[in-house]
């Protein structure tokens, strides 16, 4: 075993033996092994090609998150990382989630640092503290978890991450019931700042959800899910509260399932005007075989003009006070180990205005329309 000079400086004068220094390197290492023996390394890497029908350079695109800056070339859109080190069975568990997002499409950094507690209450409630995603919405901040390439409005208008505390309780296999508080700062849309802080100590974000499992005595219908939850944060002259209802529900026929979702963003105390905006979305997926999957989603959206409210990046415009709506369809096929492939078509609808600029740098006329074309490859290991 090699030992640093101080060991070897007081093995030569007596103070230690080589002997007892080398069973402390070796009990060192068995609490370092310990330690790490139950911590998992994952993550992905998302890249991409897209084709904005009609649109060059320039040129206006719809602005649901991570739209801009994509149109008509090559992407890298992100790398994530990710360590676990989960809790185990134990009335006083604990545990660990730390999770890098990198790249464009990064939504906070870091995405996800929290510690996992449990405390033996009833069935035991599970806590995080530190920064965590949020408990609403139908889509995920992950890429590879989501049916589609490109991001929905609702998900747009939702917050993803929060920096507080978080309780869930199962109450049984059906219900799990989770509430929590957070800094305030911008938890209205879009990431929360890390550490974020608001002027008086008492504007912070406080939040409730509940979720419903169908049991196995339901037959085809087991397993479907009903969710719905609620985010109001404090502000600054300026406050919103996030409302979402969300379900997956299987059918008689067991490759094909469908899934719904309510959005609602209101903001309030806004210099004596409160815009708002809701969204309908519609998911569909069919598993055709092992590894080739279609899956649809539709939206309407209702705008009474909230993108003129924010001015931090990645907040909505959605139609500027219009209403529109979306059409995604994608198909999936897992040629390779460890990578989603997928094709899309994507088609956006403006009713009242045209709000997408078409031709050279944008220079062109402007229209109701946009579409596009895209392909995506994510690695995940």
């Amino acid at each position: 075993m090699k030992f640093n000079k101080w060991t070897v400086g007081l093995a030569a004068v007596g103070v230690v033996s080589l002997a007892s220094a080398a069973r402390a390197d070796e009990q060192k290492m068995s609490v370092i092994n310990t330690a790490l023996s139950n911590t998992t390394l994952s993550g992905y890497v998302d890249t991409s090609a897209q084709w904005n029908l009609g649109q060059q350079g320039g040129g206006s695109v719809p602005a649901y998150s991570f739209s801009g800056g994509k149109g008509d070339g090559f992407n890298f859109n992100g790398l994530d990382i990710a360590l676990d080190k989960p809790e185990d069975e134990s009335p006083w568990a604990s545990g660990y989630h730390v999770e890098l997002n990198l790249g464009p499409d990064t939504v906070a950094t870091p995405r996800q640092a929290y510690v996992t507690l449990r405390t033996p209450v009833g069935n035991g409630i599970d806590w995080k503290v530190g920064v965590w995603d949020t408990i609403i919405g139908y889509e995920s901040s992950s890429a590879p978890l989501n049916p589609n390439y490109t991001r929905s409005y609702g998900y747009t208008i939702e917050p993803t991450t929060h920096t507080g505390i978080l309780g869930t309780y199962k109450i049984n296999d059906e219900f799990t019931v989770s509430a929590g508080v957070a800094d305030g700062s911008n938890a209205g849309v879009g990431p929360a700042g890390v550490n974020g802080r608001l002027a008086y100590e008492t504007q912070k974000a406080y939040m409730g959800s509940v979720a419903f499992t169908a049991p196995d005595s339901w037959g085809w219908v087991k397993g479907a899910t009903l969710s719905a939850g609620v985010i109001d944060a404090a502000g600054t002259g300026l406050g919103t509260t996030s409302l979402y209802v969300g379900a997956t529900v299987p059918t008689p026929i067991s490759a094909l399932k469908f899934g719904g979702s309510f959005d609602f963003l209101d903001i309030h105390n806004n210099a004596g005007s409160d815009p708002s905006a809701w969204i309908i979305g519609l998911y569909s997926t069919y598993q055709v075989t092992e590894k080739l999957s279609l899956n649809a989603r539709g939206e309407y959206i209702n705008d009474s003009g909230i993108g003129s409210t924010f001015s931090t990046p990645g907040a909505p415009v959605l139609f500027g006070g219009s209403n529109g709506e979306e059409l995604t369809l994608d198909a999936q096929y897992n040629l390779w180990a460890n990578v989603i492939s997928r094709v899309e078509i994507r088609w956006d609808h403006a009713e009242s205005g045209n709000i997408y600029n078409v031709g050279g740098n944008g220079s062109g006329t402007p229209k109701n329309n946009a579409a596009l074309i895209a392909a995506q490859l994510i690695y995940q290991f």
